[in-house]
């Protein structure tokens, strides 16, 4: 979501909610828990503390390889606590972290890494430990196992992907002409993109395209524009993210095309998360273009549908903006060599069964794992598995990544341009000065060196 993304996010409200009623004092206790020393069990088994914030259909799948993994490891004695998905996770494990309390492992989206890994909320990971339970740099996509070092130390470790994708409804497009055999056809370049959309519409009198446009903490117009950005071959961001590289020209080509979409009446023009799925669930359009985690809600909707990349319409890679989860040692005081040893096997094996965490859309990091049957099973899933080689995760400042500032700001500007509030070049504008203020602006977590 991940996204992870609003979807999660608001069904992990409803959960929350039952956990505030049988666990407010749950997860209270359990941060209690999380700042005391680790002991041992009775047995003499290893304890790990893992703290993640996966709920939803994500959730469900976490705690299947949780449990799997304890039944694995009898000499573990491992520890789950899911905490709430966004900000309010990032402020209690930035907070662990600072204390130097922490649990000894936790769930990261990697583009958060920059305002962790810097100062003194990260532990890094042991090489030696890592090699010794099969982690090895080789088994990755080299760019997104270098996004998990800093200064040459591995602070995280990926276990997936999650791009934004395009999902289909298959019978629309066999009828709008758009299907080859069971797989829908190129629709790479601007023009045959919008040419498919304008034969959807012919078919159904309606627009061909939903995602979400507006709502509080509206972010997927962001990732929208981040995708279709960075197929122009631009950044957002210096590569060290500390100085604005967008560039103007590209950037005002992309709005203006999102823009004329929705003008064109292809695009649904207003519809919050919770819409744009029900639309699309209910196959009243043909595109609905979000991150891969509605997979799951999809195929309950008993719609007949599929899922692939998303096209290449600005350039000739198909690069789409995407975020990781990684796994990562949050900052304690005394390390602790069984701790360690017991983490690094933990993550390991995550790695090595992320085909079960795939079901939920996402794209394992753990190269071999693409070849593993099991994953090549999972349909539409593994379709779009090549994206892999081209995800594009936002560039390392503190203010970036899942449930950001920068999300959810950009978000709300590009929600203006598709809304109609906004022209392109208002929204340029508008955005540029947004990221000149958080570049401006001192990390607030603490501990961290900014």
């Amino acid at each position: 979501m991940h996204p992870s993304h609003p979807s999660r996010r608001r069904v992990l409200a409803g959960s929350l909610g039952a956990l505030a009623a049988t666990g407010a004092t749950g997860v209270v206790g359990s941060l209690a828990a999380g700042c005391a020393a680790p002991t041992a069990a009775a047995s003499g088994r290893t304890h790990l503390r893992f703290w993640h914030l996966f709920g939803g259909g994500d959730g469900v799948n976490m705690q299947t390889m949780l449990s799997a993994f304890r039944a694995a490891h009898p000499d573990i004695e491992l520890e789950a606590t899911t905490l709430q998905w966004g900000a309010p996770y990032y402020t209690k494990l930035g907070m662990a972290g600072a204390g130097g309390r922490a649990p000894e492992l936790a769930a990261l989206h990697m583009a958060r890494l920059a305002g962790f890994g810097p100062g003194r909320l990260l532990d890094p990971f042991d090489p030696d430990l890592l090699a010794e339970a099969g982690v090895h740099p080789k088994d990755f996509p080299p760019d997104l196992w270098r996004r998990g070092q800093i200064a040459g130390r591995q602070y995280a470790i990926p276990l997936d992907t999650h791009p934004m994708v395009l999902y289909y409804q298959t019978e629309l497009c066999r009828k709008a002409g758009l299907m080859d055999g069971d797989r829908l056809k190129p629709l790479d370049g601007v023009e045959r993109f919008t040419d498919a959309l304008r034969a959807v519409k012919k078919v159904t009198g309606a627009p061909a395209l939903v995602t979400e446009t507006l709502g509080p903490d509206c972010i997927t117009p962001w990732r929208l524009f981040s995708t279709f950005y960075s197929q122009t071959g631009g950044t957002v961001l210096s590569p060290d993210g500390k100085r604005l590289a967008l560039d103007d020209a590209k950037a005002l080509r992309v709005l203006e095309f999102m823009a004329s979409l929705v003008e064109e009446g292809l695009w649904v023009r207003r519809a919050d998360y919770g819409a744009s799925v029900g639309i699309f669930d209910q196959g009243r359009t043909a595109f609905h273009l979000n991150g891969g985690w509605e997979v799951t809600t999809f195929r309950t909707g008993g719609t007949a549908f599929s899922m692939t990349r998303v096209p290449a319409l600005f350039g000739p890679r198909a690069t789409a903006q995407a975020d990781s989860h990684a796994l990562v040692l949050p900052h304690r005081r005394h390390r602790d060599a069984a701790t360690d040893r017991a983490a690094c096997t933990f993550v390991a094996w995550m790695l090595k069964h992320s085909a079960e965490w795939a079901a939920g859309g996402h794209v394992p990091a753990y190269l071999p794992v693409l070849d593993d049957p099991a994953y090549l099973a999972l349909e539409p899933q593994s379709a779009y598995r090549a994206v892999i080689n081209d995800v594009v995760l936002d560039e390392p400042a503190w203010f970036a990544g899942s449930a950001s500032r920068m999300w959810i700001e950009l978000g709300e500007v590009f929600s203006t341009l598709l809304t109609g509030s906004r022209t392109p070049r208002a929204a340029l504008t508008e955005a540029k000065q947004r990221l000149g203020r958080l570049l401006d602006t001192r990390n607030p977590l603490p501990g961290v060196a900014s």
